[in-house]
């Protein structure tokens, strides 16, 4: 049996045809996968999120309880409920629940709170915030890909449920009404400094109102009107360590990081962008710090992934959280030669 070449040619045609339809099923299916995994990891982090938000709820309604109040008293039992009540939500209920206990607590007077536990709050609902938005991106991605008409008559999505949205309200953060300044557009850019040893430099400090309580973070300040991140992570890193880097050296930024607290008598509202960078070690010495950063920069150390578990055991708080369960991933950007995607971390 012989074929012409008009044949041998349609069937090559054929074979092409099918081979190119399977590679594209093949890395469809790979992406669906990955955005399927994406979508879980950012609902774990919406529930988390939320979860924190409940424990401050409850924090919330023990400090307005009042037995001299009643009003007082059954506003802080409803609001512990509600928050009970969302720890416990199933699927089908936890919006519900979710948006109940956002009313509640903007029905509290915050301005009777302590500091800490209104920067607590507005924390809680700001790391709620960025959550939900990179969970719903999430979900739009994926359905996005998953509902198109081929991937759905190949069922390239298997059998993973389709991902939902997750909608509660916004609204405004709780220290915008209270009578504390708030710096509300305050963008923050970060170093998580190597060296040749793996090891990541930490600055040691303190709010100047307390003195007493110290903390470790990376080296970083606030962005000037005008500048770039990267020109100002590579100023703060000269005016607080006197080393000089080349900003195209940075790389990220890699993660992002929304954080409101008490400092030397305001509420900051910070968001921080972390850049990585590798260098030869050097010990630091502060070239042209503030006032501020004299005041509350007391030292620094360059710090293994075991000595920053071992900080944290005593009790001494390091920014960001769970800093060294991060440090691979920071080590693998410094050394590479691209900018990976930013993500959100605490």
């Amino acid at each position: 049996m012989t074929f012409s070449a008009t044949t041998v040619l349609v069937l090559a045609l054929i074979a092409a045809v099918v081979i190119a339809i399977g590679l594209w099923a093949y890395a469809t299916a790979n992406r669906l996968d990955r955005l399927h995994v994406r979508s879980d990891q950012s609902w774990q982090a919406l529930d988390a999120a939320l979860a924190r938000r409940a424990v401050v709820a409850r924090s919330v309604a023990l400090a307005i309880a009042g037995p001299s109040d009643p009003t007082l008293s059954e506003r802080a039992r409803h609001l512990s409920a509600l928050a009970g009540r969302a720890e416990r939500a199933g699927p089908g209920d936890r919006e519900t629940v979710e948006n109940q206990l956002s009313s509640a607590l903007s029905a509290v007077d915050i301005s009777s709170l302590r500091p800490q536990l209104v920067a607590e709050l507005a924390d809680a609902e700001a790391r709620v915030l960025i959550a939900r938005r990179f969970h719903n991106d999430a979900v739009r991605d994926t359905l996005a890909l998953r509902t198109r008409r081929p991937v759905r008559i190949l069922h390239l999505g298997g059998t993973a449920p389709l991902p939902s949205y997750f909608e509660i309200t916004e609204r405004a953060t709780p220290a915008a009404s209270t009578g504390l300044a708030v710096d509300t557009i305050r963008t923050t850019a970060r170093i998580v400094l190597f060296d040749e040893d793996d090891r990541t430099l930490l600055m040691r400090g303190n709010d100047p109102k307390t003195p007493e309580a110290s903390f470790w973070f990376t080296v970083g300040g606030g962005v000037e009107p005008g500048e770039s991140l990267r020109a100002a992570a590579v100023r703060e890193l000269y005016e607080e360590t006197g080393h000089r880097a080349d900003p195209d050296g940075l790389r990220g930024p890699i993660w992002r990081r929304v954080a409101v607290f008490p400092f030397n008598g305001d509420l900051i509202r910070s968001e921080e962008l972390f850049f990585a960078l590798r260098v030869r070690g050097f010990e630091p010495h502060a070239a042209n710090q503030t006032v501020i950063e004299r005041r509350s920069i007391t030292g620094h150390k360059w710090c293994t992934v075991q000595d920053i578990v071992e900080l944290d055991r005593s009790c001494e708080t390091v920014y960001p959280y769970h800093l060294d369960e991060l440090l691979a991933e920071a080590a693998e950007a410094a050394s590479g030669s691209a900018d990976p995607e930013v993500r959100s971390i605490r």
